[in-house]
């Protein structure tokens, strides 16, 4: 058994205006990582033995983000609002479906 049962990586990269590739961060993921970050703690999901949110720096899939990832499984998503977090959380954190209309491929050019 894991330390913890899910580990959510959010990435909150931010890049100077002008930059070439987009940013997770320019589309309020650090926002949405802490609604994420306190529904968790709200559910009672927090903790050993339960669920993690954590901030990541750029995890390189910038032109399909925002991005988070979800482990054990290492399912990534991509999302717009707090609505789409609320799914992930209820199917996929907490009901252990992955939620396939937001689930990014896996490979670069793959299926999920």
């Amino acid at each position: 058994m894991s330390y913890y049962r899910k580990h959510l990586f959010f990435c909150t990269n931010q890049r100077a205006e002008g930059a070439e590739r987009p940013s997770c961060a320019q589309c309020g993921s650090p926002e949405l990582r802490a609604w994420m970050k306190s529904r968790i703690k709200e559910l009672g999901l927090a903790g050993a033995g339960g669920v993690r949110v954590n901030i990541a720096g750029c995890l390189d899939r910038c032109e399909l983000g925002p991005v988070l990832v979800v482990y054990p499984e290492g399912v990534w998503y991509t999302y717009i609002d707090e609505d789409d977090l609320e799914e992930i959380l209820q199917a996929h954190v907490i009901e252990g479906r992955p939620v396939e209309r937001l689930r990014l491929p896996d490979a670069p050019d793959g299926p999920p």
